[in-house]
C-alpha cells in the first residue's frame, strides 16, 4: 500500500534530491528517546522529505517546543530553536516573517501543541501562516512520565487521572480545519513511507500545513503497537471523499477521530486548499511587509547596523 502524492509545486520540481544524511549532525548526539519510541519515525521521515525535496540544512529552520518532541531540533542538522513550552508556533511565525527565504518547520507534542500552545495553534491556523506544523501525538505527556494529555481517550488512567479521565479528548484534525488550516493530514510512525510523502506535501504547501503524527509511546502508554494496523484512506475503497471540499473533509475527520478512540487507525491527507493565500502573501499584497526582509536588511546593510547601535547608545 502506498500513498499517492499531490502534484509538486513548480518551484520545488527543479530541485535535485540531496543526501538525507546531510541532516544528521556532524557530531551526532546520543538519542535519549526510549527504544521503540515513535519519535524516531518522525526524525527519519523529516530527513527523507527534506532530502527528496532537495533542501540543504542552511535553508531550513526547525523550531521545537518542550517535551520529548523538543529533542528533534538536537538530532536534525539545520537552523534550530528550542523554544519554551507551547510556544514553537509564535517563534516560527516571527522567524518566517523576518526571513521568508527559510523553510520553516515547527514541532511539538500533543500536550505542548494542543494543550499549553492551543491558543497559538488556533490562531496560526486562522491566519494561515506559511509553515509546516508537526504534532507528535502519543496521547500522553511522555517527558514528564505519563500524565493525561488533551488527546488521552476518555477513561485513560494515569498518575493525574488514577480513576480514568472523565474528559473527552480534543479533536485535533477538526480543530485545525475549523481554525482555518489550508492543509490537514494525519500519519503514523509505523507507516514511514506515507509519513515521508505527507511531510513532503506539507512542506511544499504554501500556507499552514498541520500534520498530526501518531507516535507510539511504549514506555508510558504501554502498547507499542497502538497504531497498528493502520489504513491509508487515499488507498482504501472504503473511504471516498473530496479532500478539497471543506464539508466532506470535516465529515471525514469526524469519523477518523471517532474511529481512533475505537481502535481503528485511519491516516492520510484529509484537507487541502491550494488557493487560499498565506498570511505572508496577504501581508505583501497589503504592503505591510517591506521589500527587503528584516534578516537581509540587518545582515547586508552596515548602515542599518550603525543606526541600530546609535539607537542603543541613545537609550543607555
Amino acid at each position: 500500500m502506498s500513498f499517492t502524492p499531490l502534484h509538486q509545486h513548480d518551484d520545488d520540481s527543479d530541485r535535485e534530491p540531496t543526501d538525507r544524511e546531510a541532516f544528521t549532525p556532524g557530531i551526532e548526539p546520543q538519542a535519549t528517546w526510549c527504544p521503540g519510541c515513535g519519535d524516531f519515525g518522525v526524525l527519519k521521515a523529516l530527513k527523507g522529505a527534506m532530502g527528496d525535496l532537495g533542501y540543504t540544512p542552511e535553508e531550513v529552520l526547525l523550531v521545537t517546543g518542550i517535551g520529548c518532541s523538543g529533542k528533534l531540533s538536537s538530532y536534525f542538522e539545520s537552523y534550530g530553536f528550542h523554544s519554551i513550552h507551547g510556544r514553537s508556533l509564535p517563534v516560527a511565525r516571527a522567524a518566517k516573517l523576518a526571513n521568508p527565504g527559510l523553510e520553516v518547520v515547527a514541532a511539538g507534542g500533543d500536550g505542548d501543541g494542543y494543550g499549553i500552545g492551543g491558543n497559538h495553534f488556533i490562531h496560526t491556523a486562522r491566519e494561515n501562516h506559511d509553515m509546516t506544523y508537526i504534532v507528535f501525538n502519543n496521547e500522553i505527556f511522555g517527558l514528564t512520565k505519563g500524565q493525561t494529555s488533551p488527546t488521552s481517550p476518555m477513561g485513560h488512567k494515569s498518575k493525574t487521572q488514577p480513576h480514568g479521565s472523565a474528559k473527552a479528548p480534543i479533536r485535533p484534525l477538526s480543530l485545525s480545519l475549523v481554525g482555518g488550516a489550508s492543509y490537514v493530514a494525519r500519519t503514523a510512525a509505523v507507516n514511514p513511507n506515507q509519513a515521508q510523502e505527507i511531510l513532503k506535501e506539507a512542506i511544499q504547501h504554501d500556507g499552514f500545513a498541520h500534520v498530526d503524527f501518531l507516535t507510539q509511546c511504549p514506555t508510558w502508554n504501554k502498547d507499542a503497537k497502538q497504531y497498528v494496523p493502520y489504513v491509508d484512506v487515499q488507498q482504501s475503497d472504503d473511504y471516498e471523499f473530496d479532500h478539497h471540499d471543506r464539508r466532506e473533509a470535516s465529515e471525514m475527520m469526524h469519523d477518523v477521530e471517532d474511529a481512533l478512540h475505537e481502535g481503528e487507525v485511519l491516516t492520510g491527507r484529509f484537507y487541502h486548499d491550494p488557493d487560499r493565500p498565506s498570511y505572508q502573501q496577504e501581508k505583501r499584497e497589503h504592503g505591510d511587509v517591506p521589500e527587503d526582509p528584516l534578516a537581509e536588511r540587518y545582515h547586508d546593510d552596515d548602515a542599518e547596523w550603525e543606526r541600530s547601535y546609535d539607537l542603543m547608545d541613545a537609550h543607555k
